[in-house]
């Protein structure tokens, strides 16, 4: 299942793996509604936002409990109060307080807190608003969490309280911090934890608030020097979050080996794209993607990195350009993908059969976690440690396997395949330093506590070459 990235952050700092249906959206919502409708279970009833809508909101969130029998299910309702969106959202989790009972359900208002330069001072007015416009909903919050560019201090805190009928020790300043790794640590500080274990009851022990261990995590991506420079090549750049699990990725494994890495965003669009940009670079990442913009700038960078011993690492698309210019110098040629190019002679990578027959895109692609067999002796392999691993999906198209047997007598190394050996899910070069694509996404598994074995052996390949 496709998710939200906020997923992302909380699966690395909770180093915990959740379900897809862990994503509600309002689309969801409103076509599983629809869909029972027409199945006659609500026997004629007029279909309305309350109580069809709420009810399956309320379901949803306490199936994701049910499942998995945990002990707190933590609800992020993005948005900003008063948006049209957000109100029935509002509404089910009003309700849900009233059937699981006020000592079981807590809610945290996260606001800004503006600060006017021409002034010299904090505005407070956008948060006693919101909490305002949050109560006139039938939601009291029990704690106000304040974002802010610069620390607040406690005579504001105390306004806020006061203007916002909360607790003194339940407004929270969470200011601007060097990394986002940090704010946990600056809740602990605020005691934020005491106070939610006493608002709801929960049995935990005083010593699990201490955040020692991750006090150590914060440490280690702080590290300065030595520095590893990695080349992202990719063609959505100007937008950073398109690649944040992989900016994390690298940084998980830059401080589990002891480096600070320096990412540079290059793209790969043709007007933009100079191999100038690379020849400076430790390692280069070809992330995933779709379309044909930009192609060409990924292929120019696999191929500088064979012929420069530049250590490379490709995922999902990025594996799929390093098969196309392989291909290419081994007697294909303009081999190709037939994304691209569907009447080339050598589609390297294509669709899978049952993939041609889709007429609808939305949420057809081979999604989630699949089994894949590592080759013994490979780099991926010595990565790993182990036969046999679990990866998360997002992809189309595949290595095409009429071009298998060809590709591996000119030196392509399949490293990883299906369980049944059917479908190829990681490729090498073995007279390479490190020349390691996958179709799969593992940056969606790399922890800050615990690096992803690729990211780490590609950090390590990339160190090695760096000129530290």
């Amino acid at each position: 299942m496709e998710t939200d990235l906020d997923l992302g952050h909380y699966e690395r700092f909770l180093d915990a793996e959740l379900p897809g249906n862990s994503n509600i959206t309002t689309g969801k919502v409103y076509k599983s509604v629809i869909s029972k409708e027409r199945e006659g279970k609500f026997l004629g009833d007029c279909v309305q936002v309350i109580p069809h809508i709420t009810d399956e909101i309320k379901e949803r969130i306490r199936k994701i409990s049910d499942d998995k029998n945990y002990d707190v299910v933590l609800i992020e309702l993005g948005g900003t109060v008063g948006d049209i969106e957000s109100q029935p959202f509002l509404e089910a989790l009003r309700q849900l307080r009233n059937e699981e009972g006020s000592d079981n359900v807590m809610f945290v208002h996260v606001t800004f807190i503006p600060y006017l330069n021409a002034a010299g001072e904090f505005k407070t007015k956008p948060t006693q608003h919101s909490t305002k416009e949050l109560r006139s909903t039938g939601i009291n919050p029990d704690i106000i969490v304040c974002r802010s560019q610069k620390p607040i201090d406690d005579d504001l805190k105390g306004k806020i309280a006061h203007f916002c009928d909360v607790d003194s020790n339940a407004v929270v300043n969470t200011p601007d911090a060097q990394s986002i790794y940090e704010v946990p640590l600056v809740l602990a500080d605020n005691n934020i934890g005491e106070f939610v274990i006493n608002r709801i009851n929960l049995d935990v022990k005083p010593d699990s608030l201490k955040l020692d261990p991750w006090r150590e995590i914060v440490k280690s991506l702080k590290i300065q020097k030595p520095t590893v420079t990695i080349g992202l090549i990719g063609k959505y750049v100007e937008l950073e979050d398109a690649y944040i699990s992989i900016g994390e990725s690298l940084q998980h494994a830059a401080a589990h080996i002891g480096v600070n890495v320096d990412i540079k965003y290059i793209s790969s669009d043709s007007d933009k794209f100079d191999l100038n940009d690379i020849k400076e670079l430790d390692g280069i990442l070809i992330p995933g993607g779709f379309g044909e913009r930009g192609i060409d700038g990924k292929l120019d960078a696999v191929d500088y990195a064979i012929e420069n011993n530049i250590p490379i690492f490709g995922i999902c698309l990025g594996m799929h350009s390093m098969v196309i210019q392989f291909a290419r110098r081994n007697g294909f040629e303009n081999a190709n993908s037939s994304e691209f190019d569907e009447s080339n002679p050598y589609p390297v990578i294509d669709l899978m059969e049952e993939q041609k027959k889709v007429k609808n895109m939305g949420g057809t692609m081979r999604l989630g976690s699949y089994d894949c067999k590592l080759t013994k002796g490979t780099k991926t392999f010595n990565a790993y440690g182990e036969d046999m691993v679990s990866e998360r999906h997002r992809h189309r198209f595949e290595f095409n396997n009429d071009f298998k047997k060809d590709l591996e007598e000119k030196g392509l190394v399949i490293a990883g395949t299906s369980p049944d050996e059917f479908l190829v899910e990681i490729v090498e070069l073995p007279d390479h330093p490190w020349f390691v694509g996958c179709q799969f996404h593992p940056e969606f598994k790399s922890r800050p506590n615990r690096a992803h074995p690729l990211f780490i052996s590609f950090m390590e390949a990339s160190f090695k070459n760096s000129k530290n």
